[in-house]
């Protein structure tokens, strides 16, 4: 019965503990399967320069996941979620300053061609996210972009 006791343990000891599923821009197929997994579409392409690139969208408004600091298309450090609003009208300067001096994490430009966007930086270096954490950000996206629809129809 000792000798079970120890081989039971011996066995626990080797398995160590479970690792959460980590969600890293080195792997853009972390992101799409923590989207999807959050009940999102999610297609994984690529950009103009070959870096990953994730469509999705929310509540009918489509965004992108942009991967930054790849190495050579690969090996990304960073992402960026944005929206664009083609359909509405470009807030001014001061509403604009206004939205980026009191939201803490998204924060909106006009673009060149004239239109609103926003945009929200997440950092996945050195190991990445926890699914959990991940999905905490992007149900924090979504509802500023949801928060900014309202901001730019106004």
């Amino acid at each position: 019965m000792k000798n079970l006791v120890i081989t039971v343990a011996a066995v626990f000891a080797m398995c160590g503990p479970a690792k959460a599923q980590m969600v890293r821009a080195q792997d853009p197929s972390s992101i799409v399967r923590s989207l999807q997994g959050a009940g999102y579409k999610a297609e994984l392409t690529k950009d103009k320069d070959g870096d990953p690139l994730i469509k999705s969208s929310s509540s009918g408004r489509n965004f992108v996941i942009f991967f930054y600091g790849c190495k050579k298309n690969i090996d990304c450090r960073t992402i960026q979620f944005v929206a664009g609003y083609e359909d509405a009208k470009a807030p001014t300067l001061s509403a604009i300053n206004d939205w980026n001096a009191n939201k803490l994490f998204a924060r909106s430009y006009v673009s060149s061609s004239g239109r609103s966007r926003l945009a929200m930086d997440l950092d996945l270096d050195d190991g990445g996210l926890g699914t959990k954490l991940f999905e905490d950000n992007l149900e924090f996206w979504v509802l500023q972009m949801a928060e900014f629809e309202k901001y730019v129809a106004n």
